[in-house]
Formats: structure tokens, C-alpha cells, sequence
């Protein structure tokens, strides 16, 4: 017996395709939600085995809504669909344990595949997401980086204050400070607040 699916996509057009093309394949799709709050609650009144979220709706995301969903222990298998192709929402992703990963364009010729794949309780990412994730380039410079400003970096894309970073790796705030102007020169950074954090946040596959 097929799965019971509820689908949430805040777009009219996309949300009657989705459903058309479940039906007409066999799923049992039992209830459609155009917001994050809709989906939330359609996932704990039906249970459904598999919910397809899209990521950006009105009120809740589809990440906030998987956050809710693990915070409650709701059994659904989670599904994303979105047009973003983002390394930060891809390890988001992994942290919630999301089974699905699906571009939207090509939401139709990969559903199936991905559908089958969680009923088997085996996580299933776009191909095109990891291709794509995989091509991009080593950033400029890095290899430039001594082994301790790249363990620097390392705690840094962990989200460690640089007190926690200087207690973890026994050297000085002070030093950890310089170490942190050492790496922004050498990446040939902007001198701005954050930059470094921001950098290290779009090239974290490359770091950690």
C-alpha cells in the first residue's frame, strides 16, 4: 500500500501539480496546506507517513516546520522541495535528518524516485544538489591558511565565541583575535564586521 503524503507549497499552480501528479500515481494524498502553520497542523492531525514541504511559506518555513515536527517527536518523513541550491540549507538539512532533498525544477521526474527511496526509510538528495555542491570550487587562498588558523576556521563554522575558541585550542582571546586578522588578510577579505563569519558560513563544506 502506497503512503499517506500531505503536501505544503504556498503557490496555487505548483500545490495542484504536486497533488495531480501524486494521485495520478497512486498516493494517498490526504490533506494540502498553502503555510507553514496549515502544514503543522495537517501533519499532527493526519499522521501522514511522508509530508513535502516547500521551503519558503507565509507564518512557518519548512525548515521551522521540520524543527516543531522533532521538537514533538511527529513520526512523518519530511520531504523538501525548493528551487535553492545552498550548502547551508543542504546541512541544515542533514541536522534534522530530512529524508528528501528535491529541486523544483525537477520536482516531477525526481519525486517518485525520492518518495520510493524514504519509504524505504533511505534519505534521497536531488542528484543535480550534489553534483552542483560538489563542482564548486576550493576557495581562493585557503590553502595559504597555517593548520592553526584552519582549526580557527573549524571552531568558527561550529559557532564558538572567541573566549571558547581560546579555551578549546589553550591560547589567549588576544590570540585568537589575531589569528582571525591574520586569516581575513590572507583571504583578502573586506575588513567589515562578520565578513569572516559570513565566509566561513558559505565555505564551510571546504573547512569542517
Amino acid at each position: 500500500m502506497n503512503s499517506t503524503i500531505i503536501i505544503a507549497d504556498d503557490h496555487p499552480i505548483i500545490l495542484k501539480g504536486l497533488n495531480d501528479f501524486l494521485v495520478e500515481n497512486g498516493y494517498h494524498v490526504t490533506g494540502m496546506a498553502v503555510n507553514g502553520r496549515e502544514a503543522i497542523d495537517l501533519i499532527r492531525k493526519e499522521k501522514p507517513d511522508i509530508a513535502i514541504l516547500d521551503i519558503q511559506m507565509p507564518y512557518l518555513t519548512g525548515i521551522e516546520v521540520v524543527e516543531i515536527c522533532r521538537k514533538e517527536n511527529l513520526p512523518s518523513k519530511i520531504i523538501i522541495i525548493t528551487l535553492e541550491k545552498d550548502i547551508d540549507l543542504y546541512y541544515k538539512c542533514k541536522e534534522l535528518s530530512i529524508y528528501g532533498y528535491v529541486l523544483k525544477e525537477f520536482a516531477l521526474e525526481e519525486l517518485q524516485n525520492c518518495i520510493s527511496s524514504v519509504e524505504k526509510g533511505k534519505p534521497y538528495f536531488s542528484p543535480e544538489l550534489i553534483n552542483y555542491l560538489k563542482t564548486e570550487h576550493k576557495p581562493e587562498h585557503l590553502d595559504e591558511l597555517t593548520p592553526t588558523e584552519i582549526e580557527v576556521l573549524k571552531h568558527i563554522a561550529l559557532n564558538k565565541t572567541a573566549k571558547e575558541i581560546g579555551e578549546s585550542m589553550f591560547i589567549s582571546n588576544r590570540t585568537v583575535e589575531k589569528h582571525k586578522s591574520n586569516i581575513i588578510k590572507k583571504l583578502d577579505l573586506e575588513p567589515i564586521q562578520n565578513s569572516l563569519l559570513i565566509w566561513v558560513k558559505e565555505n564551510q563544506k571546504h573547512i569542517l
